[in-house]
């Protein structure tokens, strides 16, 4: 079960936001602070004790140490709890995820969507959730608006410095986050890295072959060479994705010549 800190300086808000979290059985304890700097005083205080948090629900514009500069502070802990915004600005979701927030939700809160934001917590913090088919979003900025990429629609995920390119059937799609980041948040969502710098979804692999002793991915019209390294880790996923038994002629390594 979880233990979450929420933070928000308007009193019935966070009160709303307390209140809610407690109704949801997969949450153990509900902490609250009323500021920014009040809530960095309990996680220190907490993280001194041995205590643990797994995720701060945090309102991102507060006077003094707003949510942003807050998030920023927490991603230098040792073990840093995970991060959901709730805000009544829409104007802030791509730096959200850029902290690597496990989601992003809007004022006035919906109980329903509050669910899926715990059931989306549970997946980042155990690496399962209850609701298997929990979606995932990334919010791509161009031009002054803000799309919103289902982790489905994804087929692979390539490195490009401090960005990572998103390929989907309409086109690709640029977000300033590490590909680590990516893995740590869409690894449990079935996406295995093949590279150094790619990060393929299983569900659009549609064949595996060997060639001259590399092994080479079929994902849509493109293909991707998966490393040395990390070739044995892809088979034995793609396997037991496919076929729970015995592994597709396709997906076992060439014989060699007797």
């Amino acid at each position: 079960m979880l233990r979450v800190l929420a933070v928000d300086d308007e009193e019935h808000a966070l009160s709303e936001l307390a209140y809610l979290l407690r109704q949801d059985s997969r949450v153990e304890q509900v902490l609250t602070a009323s500021d920014g700097v009040a809530a960095l005083q309990d996680m220190v205080a907490m993280i001194g004790a041995g205590d643990r948090l797994d995720c701060v629900f945090l309102d991102i514009r507060m006077p003094g140490l707003d949510g942003l500069d807050l998030a920023r502070l927490i991603g230098a802990f040792p073990v840093p709890p995970k991060l959901v915004f709730v805000t009544a600005h829409d104007d802030r979701a791509v730096q959200a995820f850029e902290l690597e927030a496990v989601d992003y939700l809007l004022k006035p809160l919906r109980p329903d969507r509050l669910a899926e934001a715990v059931r989306r917590l549970e997946l980042a913090t155990y690496g399962s959730a209850t609701d298997a088919g929990t979606e995932d979003v990334i919010p791509v900025e161009l031009s002054g608006r803000t799309s919103f990429i289902p982790q489905h629609a994804v087929s692979y995920a390539e490195a490009s410095g401090d960005y990572v390119r998103l390929h989907t059937a309409e086109g690709t799609h640029l977000v300033r986050m590490s590909l680590a980041a990516l893995e740590r948040r869409w690894g449990p969502l079935g996406f295995i890295r093949v590279h150094r710098s790619t990060l393929v979804s299983t569900r659009h692999v549609t064949e595996m072959r060997f060639e001259e002793g590399r092994a080479l991915l079929r994902v849509g019209d493109t293909t991707l060479q998966v490393s040395r390294r990390h070739t044995r880790h892809v088979r034995e996923q793609l396997v037991r994705q496919t076929r729970p038994h015995a592994p597709p002629p396709d997906l076992l390594p060439p014989r060699p010549a007797p």
